[in-house]
Formats: C-alpha cells, structure tokens, sequence
C-alpha cells in the first residue's frame, strides 16, 4: 500500500515533545481517531475517555539501545547500526545484525552498502567488527557481523557494554539534535537480562505517561505486556520488517483471549505489538503464550486474527507499516486518516503525533469527542 500524498517537511517532528515548549510533557501530542472512514481530533490525554472498562492495551516492553557506534574502514568513517543479536537464532553464536551507514555531517547518516563478506570495521574500545554474510539472500543492507577485541570475549558478549559505553541512539535527518537516552524509552520499557532491546524506540507508546497509565487503569482499561525487539528501519527503501525476536507471556495470553471472549477491545500499542500478538494467535484467534523469531508480515491479504485497534503513529506513504493499518482498518479508513492528518498538519515520525484506530461500530465514547483543534 502506498499512499497518494506527500508529507511537507515541515511536518516532521524534530524534537520531543516536551521541549517544544516550558511546561510540556511526553502526553502533549495530538490524537487522530479514526473509526472507520470518520475522523475526529484530540489531544493525547483524552485517550481515558475514548476507551471504555474491559479494553486492553497490549504495550511492548522492549527497551531501546543506544545502537549506532562511530567506526572506520580503514581511513573512512562509518557509523555502525547494531540491529539485532543474532543468539538465539544461531546457537548462541553471538553474531549481530548490523547496518553501515556514511556520516552525512549533521550526526545523522547515509545508507551505504555493506560488504563484501570479511570487511572490517574497527569501533571504539579496541573492538572489531566483520562482516560475515548478508542477513538474507539478496539483501546489501543488513549483514550478520562478529565482534572481537577488547572487552569482547569470544561469543560478542561484550557488544551490550560497547553501546552502553560508546553508542548513542539511532537519529535520521528530520530531527534537529542527538538525544539521550533517556528519551527513547518508553514508560513501558523493562532491561533486558541479555542485553537485547529495540535498535529503534517502539514510539507509539512514547506519550504514555506514568500518570495516564494509572487514570486507565483506574478506569478499567488494562494492560498486557509483550516484548518485539525492533531491528534497524528502512528508511530509505521501505522494506518489509525483518525477522525479529519476540515473546507473548502466559498471563498476557490469557488477558488477551479473556478480553475477545467478553467485551473488551484487544487495541495494539504500535505496529511492533501487533506483530508479536499476531505471531502468537493460531488460526482459531487464540493466542498462546511462546517466544522465537518472527517473519510474520501483516498485510490485507493475511489480515489480523486478533487485534481490534491500534494506537500507532504516523508513517511515512511508502512505508509497509501502512499494510498493517489497512489489515486493521481497511483502506478507505487509512486513506480518510492520513487526508485529516495532512489537512490538520500532525507531526509525523518517532517525536509525532499519534493515530488511534478503532472498529467502526464503536460508537458508545462519541460523547467524548472534544475535536481539539
């Protein structure tokens, strides 16, 4: 699905919300409701009176990494994207995913190509980097790498303290400044025994806020956390996710499934929440608690077996994300959403405004549809 629009520069998002402004939070982004093809406008905060007791939120739980590191090919300078450990899917092999990019001079990067096979990249800390094959056949983007050197032992045990210690969050163009940190995480977010995490933020629950959080709860609605660890975006391309390591917990299995057997609303926090429950549901729309790597695509074609909504942000007319909304949504309603949100002039990207999809039928909060403008 591509859209038939183009998003103005000036609609991107460049810095957080809450230094837009003296008093402003992580919540203080607009709110686009889409039920169907109609639209109304919000503010984030009134995401309680929109939900009703019994829906369910399922939230990701990964953290974010601090996932490019600064290097060299022999006298050129490249910054390394870290992706994915690849552990788990090699026998505790200890390889990564990684993505090279070209400093453009702004700290933001270029793609370029990797390889060939044996290239290496020498990072800070005395540590190196190999290239070993492409990730997939075909592919010059992503390419599984070893890492050894100081502080490395053998199996890249040492790569989660080379980003602790030398990395910095991913950042492209349409942004004004490197971040902390800190400003990636998400209020849902939990470490990760194994040094694992999200190369980029799972960002529709960035306005989340402890506070909300507890007005929701104290409303009814409530939460069941999964983990999807993201890899590197796309950002030029647009390709399909990668296969990605993700877990679905027994006691959010349950709440899921209880919620479709009553009233309730499963409604995704994010595309990457979708992915892990929809990897987890049989073809009963039963999801059971497992863990692995997934290759799931959700597109129209395939549709979803258990999402009703989905809290997402807005992306880019040539992402494949858009598959995944028209999958929950339809066409017609993503097309209507995405003419409201050009028209209203949201913000787009990670630092942006958000988009809340729910069923057509839902018609019993209309009460609360204050059209913030």
């Amino acid at each position: 699905m591509t859209l038939a629009v183009s998003v103005p520069e000036e609609l991107s998002a460049r810095v957080p919300a809450e230094q837009r402004g003296p008093g402003r939070g992580r919540d203080d982004v607009r709110l686009l409701v889409s039920r169907g093809t109609e639209a109304a406008h919000h503010a984030f905060r009134d995401l309680p009176c929109l939900l009703r007791a019994g829906d369910l939120l399922v939230v990701n739980t990964s953290p974010t990494l601090a996932a490019a590191v600064d290097g060299r090919i022999g006298h050129a300078r490249v910054v390394v994207h870290f992706s994915a450990r690849g552990d788990f899917a090699h026998g505790g092999d200890g390889r990564w995913a990684v993505e090279l990019r070209d400093p453009d001079g702004r700290g933001t990067t270029r793609a370029r190509a990797g390889g060939p096979a044996g290239t290496e990249v020498r990072l800070a800390g005395g540590v190196r980097l190999v290239l070993e094959e492409p990730l997939s056949p075909g592919s010059g983007r992503l390419w599984w790498a070893r890492v050894t050197g100081a502080g490395c032992r053998g199996a890249g045990g040492g790569v989660p303290g080379l980003l602790r210690e030398h990395g910095r969050p991913i950042r492209y163009s349409y942004t004004d400044r490197d971040q902390p940190l800190s400003v990636y995480q998400t209020v849902f977010a939990l470490p990760s025994a194994e040094g694992c995490g999200s190369a980029e933020m799972p960002s529709a629950a960035r306005p989340f806020t402890a506070g909300l959080v507890a007005e929701l709860v104290s409303r009814g609605v409530q939460f069941a956390p999964v983990t999807l660890h993201t890899g590197v975006a796309s950002a030029e391309a647009h390709e399909p996710p990668y296969p990605e390591r993700f877990a679905v917990p027994e006691a959010s299995a349950r709440l899921i499934n209880a919620a479709r057997a009553g009233d309730g609303r499963v409604i995704a926090v994010g595309t990457t929440a979708v992915r892990a429950v929809e990897s987890a549901a049989g073809a009963d729309g039963v999801v059971r608690a497992c863990e692995g790597w997934t290759d799931l695509v959700v597109t129209p074609e395939r549709g979803v077996r258990v999402v009703d909504g989905l809290l997402t942000g807005l992306h880019e007319p040539e992402a494949s994300h858009l598959l995944m909304l028209e999958a929950v949504a339809g066409r017609a309603a993503i097309d209507r959403g995405y003419e409201e949100a050009l028209r209203e002039a949201y913000l787009w990207h990670e630092f942006g405004d958000v988009h809340l999809i729910l069923p057509a039928e839902s018609t019993h909060t209309e009460h609360c549809f204050s059209n913030h403008g």
